[in-house]
């Protein structure tokens, strides 16, 4: 993949490296889960979250040029007088899985215009194992340098899906999960969506109107690069919000089975 004309692919690369080194003695640790404040997406922020996000943060003030940064824990940050672009960034996804062992939490970068209207890169890597997915817009979507695709998977009772819409929200989903083959529950949206850009699932499913554009910016890309389709929980067109308190509902899929999965959350 050719990202030489923006640098954005080592951009990322170099903000990973940061987060991972900053984290190594912490993941799995009972301190890495302790209390720190309350983020400015509304949730707790613990101390492996505040590692990672600072040694990112450290990596994005080294480049040199003026952006804005929009984070989980920070909120906003501009950096320099008249940003040439927006970073979307979810430090640590996954803060639960990495704080007892789990090896699926993950970076998740995404660069685009100011106003989050312009996806143009999408950057999540897994912490824990080597799985690091990015795309450019127009470029297509890769893992570990291969290409990807999302699956052709198009009948219900032989898909693998995640889903999550437990507790309240049960009854909107629960007939998607008496259809399907296989539900698979990983706790890290962003690698979730790569894993459906990449054909391991066949779709996502969130209805709990809980996510961030922080969990869902640089997936949203990659997957979108890969063949998928992406919509709101009604199957319109997805809208990024502008800030990290807002949130979304989100049907990701290979785009087969898109129309299907719709159908069964409005009760069909």
């Amino acid at each position: 993949m050719d990202s030489t004309n923006s640098g954005f692919l080592k951009l990322s690369q170099d903000a990973f490296k940061a987060a991972s080194d900053s984290i190594c003695d912490l993941a799995g640790t009972d301190a890495a889960g302790s209390f720190v404040y309350m983020g400015a997406d509304g949730t707790p922020t613990t101390k492996i979250d505040l590692a990672a996000e600072d040694a990112i943060v450290e990596v994005l003030k080294e480049d040199g040029r003026s952006m804005r940064i929009i984070s989980e824990e920070l909120g906003e940050l501009i950096l320099g007088d008249s940003p040439e672009f927006s970073v979307v960034l979810d430090p640590l996804d996954g803060t639960y899985n990495s704080t007892v062992g789990i090896p699926f939490y993950s970076v998740s970068l995404a660069v685009s215009s100011n106003d989050l209207s312009d996806l143009r890169f999408g950057y999540v890597s897994n912490l824990a194992l080597r799985e690091e997915y990015y795309a450019e817009a127009g470029k297509g979507a890769y893992l570990n340098g291969k290409k990807i695709k999302a699956s052709v998977n198009s009948e219900l009772n032989k898909l693998c899906v995640s889903v999550y819409g437990y507790r309240q929200n049960v009854e909107r989903t629960r007939k998607i999960y008496r259809s399907v083959r296989r539900v698979r529950l990983f706790g890290s949206v962003a690698l979730e969506l790569c894993y459906v850009a990449s054909g391991k699932l066949d779709a996502f499913v969130d209805v709990r109107n809980a996510l961030r554009v922080t969990d869902v910016a640089a997936g949203q890309l990659i997957l979108a690069e890969a063949g998928g389709l992406v919509t709101d929980g009604y199957g319109n067109s997805l809208r990024l919000p502008d800030n990290v308190t807002a949130r979304v509902e989100m049907v990701a899929s290979n785009g087969h089975v898109h129309e299907k999965l719709l159908k069964l959350l409005f009760g069909g």
